[in-house]
């Protein structure tokens, strides 16, 4: 009986305790458990559980949610819909470009490894954009399986629409308990996030030594410092010119609720329940995020744009080719529409390297030992990329709904300035 009660006391203290606290302890036990026990190997598999929850319920969480708000007669894809593409496109081609200048101004040169191999590299933008077409058209089933987002979302819209139209009352009913189901088992899963933290962070310092800090120190730093500068500088100023309000107390909600999970998952997918939960706690329209989110983890790819960048001229400085800044916007353009289409393609942002080296007409055997270069600072470059992707995709559907409610004349949340309550 007294251990019952205790069980039961230590379970409520932990209910009631921060999540974001609880991240924090995890990460520092995390670290402290791999300096003492390198070799416990069942520590990360703690890890693996949680990346594995949150990938396997996130595209049912998509399907069901916007199926049902659909059905429901309730969604409202209007102006903000259209407004965070904008966002999403734009900041995108500016962290492009952004990575450009910062090639230009701090060229990189890199010892190239052995070639990576892979079983699908893109030739040129059309087949890029091809794949993300065919993305849409995808079986739903397979879509589902394999996490292919944009065929998700094709279908539930359309699934969503039939169902308004010719489901009984019950049946939406049931639409609207599924969703209920669905969304709170990812809340039990983010509710086991310091565990899952714990054994991430585990895997991250036992495994991985400081070689890549030496090596290849510059390229890391680069990147790194590029991507950082997206998302301090260029995104809160896209959000202040949109709300004309400090957007730094919205950056910060958003970096400790998204950024966090997103550094140590390195998987956008992942984070899309963890993303969808930040919304819900913003006070955010749950019509709404329900499509934004997860289209975002798509097509909101400004890591992938700097990498794509970065990576690619620096091949340029070492193999001493000569771009002029004309091309290299151009390669800011091609690196935005590429990023986009980047789930679509085996390998991720990486492999889309050879397609932007060949603008200038360096070889595929020679920009695949840029994309191998790319997988080893990969373990540092990786995360902070899918922190920016996926911290953006929440900072840009929250801008587009705040903006709503200024034109509508509605309260905004209290760290904008207003007087409307919410619990982040």
């Amino acid at each position: 009986m007294g251990a019952s009660v205790f069980f039961k006391n230590l379970a409520k203290k932990y209910n009631s305790t921060s999540l974001i606290l609880k991240i924090l302890i995890g990460l520092i036990v995390g670290v402290v458990l791999a300096r003492i026990f390198p070799k416990a190997a069942w520590i990360g598999v703690l890890g693996d559980v949680f990346v594995g929850a949150l990938k396997a319920i996130a595209p049912i969480l998509v399907f069901v949610l916007v199926m049902s708000a659909l059905a429901q007669g309730s969604s409202k894809l209007d102006k903000r819909f259209g407004y965070v593409i904008w966002l999403y496109m734009l900041t995108t081609f500016l962290a492009g470009f952004v990575a450009v200048i910062a090639s230009f101004l701090f060229p990189v040169k890199i010892v190239l490894q052995d070639a990576a191999t892979a079983d699908t590299i893109p030739q040129g933008i059309g087949e890029v954009m091809k794949n993300l077409l065919m993305n849409c058209i995808s079986n739903p089933m397979a879509s589902l399986v394999n996490a292919n987002y944009i065929g998700i979302l094709f279908w539930s819209v359309l699934l969503g629409f039939a169902m308004k139209r010719i489901a009984s009352d019950s049946t939406k009913e049931m639409l609207q308990n599924a969703s209920d189901a669905v969304s709170q088992c990812v809340r039990w899963i983010i509710n086991m996030a310091p565990f899952g933290i714990m054994g991430l962070v585990f895997d991250n310092v036992s495994e991985n030594g400081m070689s890549i800090f030496t090596q290849y120190g510059q390229l890391l730093l680069l990147l790194v410092g590029t991507m950082l500068f997206v998302a301090f500088v260029i995104d809160p100023f896209v959000m202040f010119l949109t709300l004309h309000r400090n957007p730094y107390p919205l950056v910060w909600r958003c970096l400790k609720n998204s950024g966090i999970t997103a550094f140590f998952t390195r998987s956008s997918a992942a984070n899309i329940p963890v993303n969808m939960a930040t919304c819900e706690r913003l006070g955010l329209d749950k019509d709404f995020y329900s499509v934004s989110i997860p289209l975002g983890s798509t097509i909101n790819m400004d890591g992938a744009a700097v990498t794509i960048s970065i990576m690619t001229l620096a091949c340029c400085h070492t193999m001493g080719v000569q771009v002029d800044f004309a091309s290299a916007i151009v390669l800011s353009f091609l690196s935005a529409l590429a990023a986009c289409g980047a789930s679509g393609v085996a390998g991720g942002s990486l492999l889309l390297i050879p397609m932007a080296c060949s603008m200038f007409g360096i070889s595929n055997d020679i920009a695949m030992q840029v994309v191998a270069v790319g997988f080893i600072v990969g373990v540092v470059q990786d995360s902070v990329e899918t922190c920016l992707n996926s911290t953006g995709d929440v900072e840009f559907t929250a801008t587009a709904e705040y903006r709503q409610w200024e034109k509508e004349g509605r309260d905004l949340p209290y760290f904008l300035g207003g007087k409307r309550h919410v619990n982040i």
